[in-house]
């Protein structure tokens, strides 16, 4: 969808920097503009469940406890079969799904799709369930009419409000960066054709081509109607049951710019797009191509176009939308499920954000991931990749040490000095007690994430700008879709950290159950050092000969009980410059959650006949 007369006004207001920071500055704007759309789809979500819970059987219904439970079951269960239909096709619906543009060889070219295994089918398919039970309750706090009215309170106080703040700021930049990038509304362009690109991702047309009319003359040529985008074609796999020739111009004008496609009769070509992004297209939008047919017989010519976004970067604005969307639905799911347990978990972030060690702590990261930015670490040319790496680790010790802090001093302080007596002499069950008080870091620890991963996305991409003037590299090679890459790649290692956290942090709410401050710190920083380290020693150990057998026992028996936190490791995709795969994304999450519950149900048992008085 063109839009000439925003175009223009952009292009007149437009700031005359240079190609280096333009590079530098291109992928924080596309996550500013994500920033704007989430923003606006929260402002459409509430304002849509603001009219739905003014239907009077409709609110009545989502407000009683049991009725709400099975509103959310069926609602879950709508959602998962929507988003299996439209995101995890089979059969036909797979050959009918966009193509997704991989880097490939020159020489191997585009890459065909890769056939998924039943245990990525089915990780997929859990965390779709997963997914959609979190909006199907979100979807319902939303219709809650006392929900919907809590709305303003919730975002101006609690842990919404940072979060506000940081997607503010970057929404801010995304309507700044408008004078900066270049041509930002043929970038926008990519978002708004996304939905386009589902419906026609791969598109199968059947022609009939008439045989010659002599033997001695060559066959006329027909025109046959297409529907190409150049730069979003793909591929062309062209099937035929006579030899025919397909032209991308007409075979009376000589270009060397077109491409002519020989398809031999029952066989196929397949014509890919180059890697260096040169087409044989002359226009944007292509309406016809040109055959002929070297058959005794009329051919019938099938045609596959494979179609994928021009700028897949500029998805990054739907995954950010999306995300913003999804902690604001899981807020206030929160408060419309459990309210006891977001009371307390709400009274434990507001605390713990009020705190000096807070403050101090993200001071001290934001101006680590700033100062990192311009250490010299003498790897020649492979300094991003140590910059992701002690970044992300700055980040992780410093969560860790709130998180540590804050299980202390909420739990073992409370019940030391009598107040969590005082909190449960009201209508709140212990379990409601320990399970808010881990919500309530899990929040405090997002919120830190959140404001370090702003951060560290800003310096990794202007890290690459900085290596390659560093090392003389030519600057027209690098891209700001280079950039994005680098950028996008850490994104997957922050949520790795953040829920390497989530672990340690129900641990440590666990052992404050029973003990104080500096023993919760020793035995948390422990169990962190063995997490890393117990895997290599089983490893080594059973490649080594002659090692006795309980010292074995003993390491299999501590990797066992431990965690292994080594799954939340991202040295080696940092090391590789490989993306973090989904699936074992989706797979470390689900390990997350199974150790984290473990670890309540243990801070459960020995909170419950602890005595408070």
């Amino acid at each position: 969808m063109p839009l000439p007369l925003f175009a223009d006004i952009f292009d007149a207001v437009h700031l005359q920097l240079g190609d280096a920071v333009i590079s530098w500055l291109t992928p924080v704007w596309v996550i500013g503009v994500g920033a704007i759309l989430g923003l606006l789809l929260c402002v459409v979500l509430w304002g849509i469940g603001n009219l739905l819970s003014r239907i009077q059987p409709l609110a009545d219904l989502v407000e009683q406890p049991q009725s709400r439970w099975i509103v959310v079951g069926v609602l879950t269960a709508v959602y998962l079969g929507v988003a299996l239909y439209f995101f995890v096709p089979s059969g036909d619906a797979a050959r009918n799904a966009p193509a997704i543009p991989v880097k490939a060889d020159a020489k191997e070219g585009p890459p065909v799709a890769v056939q998924r295994t039943a245990t990525d089918l089915a990780g997929t398919v859990v965390a779709w369930a997963c997914a959609c039970l979190a909006v199907a309750m979100g979807s319902v706090a939303l219709v809650s009419r006392k929900t919907n009215s809590e709305v303003p309170l919730a975002v101006r106080e609690g842990v919404l409000l940072p979060l506000f703040v940081v997607v503010c700021c970057l929404a801010s930049f995304g309507i700044l960066g408008l004078t900066i990038v270049r041509k930002p509304t043929e970038l926008l362009e990519n978002v708004w054709a996304y939905p386009k690109l589902l419906a026609r991702g791969t598109i199968t047309e059947t022609y009939d081509i008439p045989a010659a009319t002599s033997d001695f003359q060559e066959p006329k040529e027909k025109s046959i109607p297409v529907e190409i985008r150049k730069k979003e074609l793909l591929q062309m796999i062209l099937k035929a049951d006579q030899r025919v020739r397909v032209k991308t111009e007409t075979f009376e004008k000589y270009s060397f710019a077109a491409e002519t496609i020989n398809v031999p009769a029952g066989g196929e070509a397949i014509w890919n797009k180059n890697p260096d992004g040169t087409s044989p297209f002359a226009d944007l939008f292509v309406s016809e191509l040109f055959v002929r047919n070297y058959g005794t017989k009329p051919a019938k010519l099938e045609i596959t176009f494979r179609n994928t976004l021009a700028m897949p970067e500029m998805l990054s604005v739907v995954y950010a939308a999306i995300a913003i969307a999804s902690v604001f639905l899981l807020y206030l799911a929160q408060r419309t499920f459990f309210p006891k347990l977001a009371a307390v978990a709400l009274s434990t972030a507001k605390s713990e954000m009020a705190q000096p060690l807070f403050v101090i702590l993200c001071s001290l990261g934001i101006f680590g991931l700033i100062v990192f930015d311009f250490v010299p670490y003498y790897t020649l040319g492979e300094d991003i990749k140590m910059l992701k790496g002690t970044s992300l680790n700055l980040i992780l010790i410093l969560a860790l040490i709130q998180g540590i802090w804050a299980a202390s001093t909420s739990v073992a302080d409370e019940i030391e000095g009598k107040t969590a007596l005082t909190v449960l002499s009201k209508p709140v069950s212990r379990r409601d007690f320990i399970l808010g008080k881990f919500v309530g870091i899990a929040w405090t620890m997002l919120v830190m994430f959140v404001m370090f991963g702003a951060v560290m996305l800003v310096t990794v991409t202007y890290k690459t700008i900085y290596d390659a003037r560093e090392y003389s590299t030519d600057m027209e090679q690098i891209t700001w879709q280079i950039c994005h890459n680098e950028m996008m790649q850490t994104i997957p290692g922050l949520f790795l950290a953040y829920m390497e956290t989530l672990v340690l942090s129900a641990l440590s709410v666990a052992i404050s159950t029973r003990l104080p401050m500096l023993a919760n710190f020793i035995i948390s920083f422990s169990i962190y050092v063995l997490g890393h380290l117990t895997p290599l020693l089983v490893q080594s150990q059973s490649i080594a000969d002659n090692v006795p057998a309980p010292v074995v026992f003993l390491a299999k028996i501590t990797a066992t009980v431990l965690p292994v936190l080594e799954h939340f490791s991202t040295e080696a995709s940092f090391a590789t410059g490989l993306p973090i795969p989904v699936d074992y994304t989706l797979w470390a999450l689900v390990y997350c959650a199974l150790y984290s519950t473990v670890a309540m149900l243990l801070a459960l048992t020995l909170f419950e006949d602890r005595d408070l008085a």
